[in-house]
């Protein structure tokens, strides 16, 4: 997740708890995360965090399906952009997945992942403050 020290940033200036999911694969301390490690295997670690989430907690996630989730449960979800995931755009994210998915198994190709800018932090930290509501004590 290319914006943990963001997160783990304004989590600390608003006193909001944070847990980060990763597999065995990885490592992660930052000295203030809960760190829920679960064994590596294809989306152990999605898996884990939709059967941790509540209603209003905030999900970062590029999968839809785990924002699909977060939402049906109440939480608030965005990617590491800063793209906040909501009822009127969720179905047809979930849509163009498949569809990417349909084109890849047929042996095309789908769109191009840009590289990360700035700009892409700056984004997510706005929504991250707005969805996170209170400034900062």
């Amino acid at each position: 997740c290319p914006v943990k020290e963001i997160i783990v940033r304004l989590a600390k200036k608003r006193g909001i708890p944070v847990i980060m999911f990763i597999d065995t694969s990885h490592v992660l301390n930052d000295g203030y995360s809960t760190v829920i490690t679960v064994d590596k295997g294809r989306d152990s670690a999605d898996i884990e965090l939709v059967n941790r989430i509540s209603p209003g907690d905030i999900v970062v996630t590029q999968d839809f399906g785990v924002a699909a989730v977060s939402l049906a449960r109440g939480a608030k979800a965005l990617n590491q952009n800063g793209m906040v995931y909501s009822g009127e755009n969720i179905d047809r994210l979930l849509f163009e997945r498949a569809l990417g998915q349909k084109i890849r198994r047929a042996g095309g190709k789908s769109g191009k992942i840009r590289r990360r800018t700035e700009k892409d932090d700056k984004n997510f930290e706005a929504e991250l403050k707005k969805l996170a509501g209170s400034p900062p004590v």
